[in-house]
């Protein structure tokens, strides 16, 4: 039993932790990786390829193109370039599989650009016929989400008092799975 709990750290301890920030993606085949990032209204779409194991999530800051070459605040440029990575990963754009989150609305009275934000990512997604699996979308709450590119597994905590953001997940999708406190784990 004691062997247990030592292999249990070892496996914790080996855990890499790779942070996307606004305006950022990134792309791993490593199964040890993990994922993470803060949303607002910005949204984060996580992509995966179930049989070549490999995945990766990009945070953007708003949609549709971008004013000046080269940003990755903008949606078209953060998805092309999400995409194009995971495919020199080995990925098969046929195979490929996406979860959403974020696009809440952060500041009332003001533009909902969460909103926006969430209707480029489904709209981008059905024009690429990619499949969403699950998404977390809207609310007035930030996330902090957590997901392992090599299995897909995703794990949203909403952040502040209020409930947890209900998780709607495309038909015929199965329910989300939810656990104790505000976590909510989508498969």
């Amino acid at each position: 039993m004691h062997s247990n709990a030592a292999s249990s750290t070892v496996a914790q301890s080996a855990v890499k932790t790779i942070h996307v920030i606004q305006g950022d993606f990134s792309v791993s085949r490593d199964p040890n990786a993990v994922m993470t990032t803060i949303l607002g209204s910005c949204v984060a779409t996580c992509l995966f390829d179930p049989v070549a194991r490999v995945g990766g999530m990009n945070h953007f800051l708003l949609p549709g193109d971008a004013s000046r070459s080269g940003e990755m605040t903008f949606g078209v440029h953060a998805m092309e370039l999400l995409i194009n990575a995971l495919l020199k990963k080995g990925a098969d754009k046929y195979r490929l599989q996406a979860k959403l989150f974020g696009g809440a609305r952060m500041i009332e009275g003001l533009s909902d650009i969460g909103a926006k934000n969430a209707t480029f990512a489904r709209e981008f997604l059905a024009r690429e016929n990619i499949p969403c699996v699950g998404e977390s979308l809207g609310g007035t709450q930030a996330r902090r989400i957590r997901f392992e590119p090599t299995t897909g597994r995703a794990r949203q905590r909403v952040m502040g008092d209020a409930a947890a953001v209900p998780v709607a997940k495309p038909k015929p999708a199965p329910a989300p799975v939810e656990e104790p406190g505000s976590d909510v784990e989508l498969f």
